[in-house]
């Protein structure tokens, strides 16, 4: 029962800077933290908030060089055991060491 009264509306004042608190209830249920983005848009005469995930511009970078990597067929595996993907790893960063101090 307390879950039905947990989802009732709620009514908040909109502040002078056009700011809106949201309730702590609500606020609680959805994980939000100080911080976190919100997208707002108007639907139907309505203004729906829906919390947002951001990516970090260089995560986004290093993410489409990967797939940039991916597309031109640069990557290993399948790798049946964890073993072997880190036997992988291990031989590679060696290869990259040894490309390294080669130009020293």
């Amino acid at each position: 029962m307390k879950a039905q009264a947990d989802k009732a509306p709620t009514t908040v004042k909109l502040g002078v800077s056009r700011q809106v608190v949201i309730p702590k209830q609500l606020h609680d249920r959805l994980g939000l933290k100080p911080g976190d983005y919100l997208e707002v848009e108007e639907q139907q005469g309505k203004v729906v908030m829906t919390p947002m995930t951001l990516v970090d511009r260089r995560v986004h970078a290093a993410f489409e060089e990967s797939m940039e990597d991916f597309k031109r067929g640069r990557y290993s595996g399948p790798f049946d055991t964890v073993d072997e993907a880190t036997a992988s790893l291990h031989k590679a960063a060696g290869a990259r060491r040894a490309r390294k101090a080669s130009r020293k």
